[in-house]
């Protein structure tokens, strides 16, 4: 009987082989090669110095003043927060739009649902750069929302509302952006779950709000975190958005990254920047794996 299982594991083992084989290339190679970099001198022309060095980690809180001292800085600590800030205000907005959406596909008939999904789908169809270029013309000066309001009076001829280049347009850049990956998970938990539970909430007397509450959103619970988790990892490692729409005083962590690799040609800056924001995408899939365990737990008592 051992032998049998021996082959059978051997045999699971060779058929996930290939698996292995590209996740160990394409992801792991490379992020350990991220690392290494990171603990490397840097070199002022690009590239690194192969010697052991902490400094890239000690410029995240600390610069050197002219008598070679280190003094706090918190300025990327400001970039952290920020990027912290932003994607999760992002996340709870495309919570927020994503939850309605979903659940109004998921009540459909089976052709309109798929309609409703290939719509939800189809931006994903158009080059991303095109998509926020579209938001420039709509936010910027003189766009889609100001002309409107100059011919009406509202604005003076050269005023703006000053949509673009600010927090909010970030914001609304990554909603519109990353809107799909919420609403995809969230339908997938709404179209298995049983529509009549929320039929004997009512029959108990609830509202409809009572039962989207008590019902619903628990039972589409692993659904929402999934969502969440893929829009807030990639929200706060973007950096067309945030460069097109928030320009350079909305720095964060994705636009600092590519900085320091294709201007400032600090890798090993750019490496420890990048290693901090996979620890936030671990602790984030850490956070995941831990509410799902508990949800599987509570669904099997």
């Amino acid at each position: 009987m051992s032998t049998a299982f021996e082959k059978s594991a051997r045999t699971r083992w060779l058929a996930l082989s290939p698996t292995y084989l590209i996740i160990g290339i394409f992801m792991m190679i490379p992020l350990c090669i991220m690392i290494g970099i990171s603990f490397m001198e840097q070199n002022v022309y690009g590239g690194v110095h192969p010697n052991v060095s902490f400094a890239a980690y000690q410029q995240i809180l600390f610069e050197t003043d002219f008598d070679e001292n280190l003094v706090f800085d918190p300025s990327y600590l400001v970039i952290i927060g920020r990027s912290l800030l932003l994607a999760g205000i992002a996340t709870v907005v495309t919570v927020l739009v994503g939850f309605p959406v979903a659940y109004y596909i998921a009540r459909q008939n089976e052709r309109r649902r798929n309609l409703l999904i290939f719509l939800v789908t189809l931006p994903f169809w158009t080059n991303m750069l095109i998509r926020i270029f579209a938001w420039l013309l709509i936010l910027g000066r003189g766009g889609v929302i100001d002309a409107p309001l100059r011919f009406l009076g509202v604005l003076d001829a050269d005023g703006s509302l000053g949509l673009l280049y600010s927090p909010g347009a970030v914001v609304l850049g990554l909603t519109y952006t990353y809107l799909p990956l919420m609403v995809l998970p969230i339908y997938a938990s709404l179209e298995k779950l049983d529509f009549r539970l929320v039929e004997a909430a009512a029959d108990l007397y609830s509202n409809k709000w009572g039962a989207i509450r008590h019902v619903v959103i628990p039972l589409t619970g692993p659904g929402i975190a999934a969502g969440a988790i893929l829009v807030f990892i990639p929200c706060m490692g973007d950096f067309i958005t945030v460069d097109m729409l928030g320009g350079a005083k909305n720095l964060m962590l994705g636009t600092l990254v590519q900085f320091q690799f294709s201007t400032a040609r600090n890798w090993p800056f750019g490496s420890a920047v990048a290693a901090i924001l996979l620890i936030f995408v671990i602790c984030n899939m850490l956070l995941y794996a831990r509410f799902t365990r508990a949800e599987r737990q509570r669904s099997g008592s």
